[in-house]
């Protein structure tokens, strides 16, 4: 069973086009060590190396919300997080494995 990705969109950066996808959505548990944000998988149009962008958890939605869609996330939540990832060192049009970068809940 081929497993589905989340699709991609394109945003523009500092004047390049990127490609983005929601990696995984955010997870609760009773547990802290156990809670995760989302992550967004993000790489260059023109490359390969791809940065993996992760969100602290946040609030725990209440019972039966929606779940989080791609669509909805704000464009400029994701144009700051790759500036942010580009500030921390991720060379896009570099080669090489993915880089992870943990950003807070503004994408700082």
């Amino acid at each position: 069973m081929a497993r589905r990705l989340s699709p991609e969109f394109e945003i523009e950066v500092g004047g390049d086009t990127y490609l983005w996808r929601l990696q995984r959505r955010p997870q609760w548990s009773h547990d802290p060590a156990e809670r995760h944000g989302m992550v967004l998988a993000v790489r260059h149009q023109g490359g390969q190396r791809e940065a993996v962008l992760e969100f602290p958890p946040g609030p725990q939605p209440r019972f039966s919300a929606p779940l989080l869609q791609p669509a909805r996330i704000p464009q400029d939540l994701v144009a700051k997080a790759i500036a942010s990832a580009i500030a921390a060192g991720w060379e896009p049009l570099s080669r090489g494995k993915p880089v992870t970068i943990v950003v807070d809940a503004a994408g700082a």
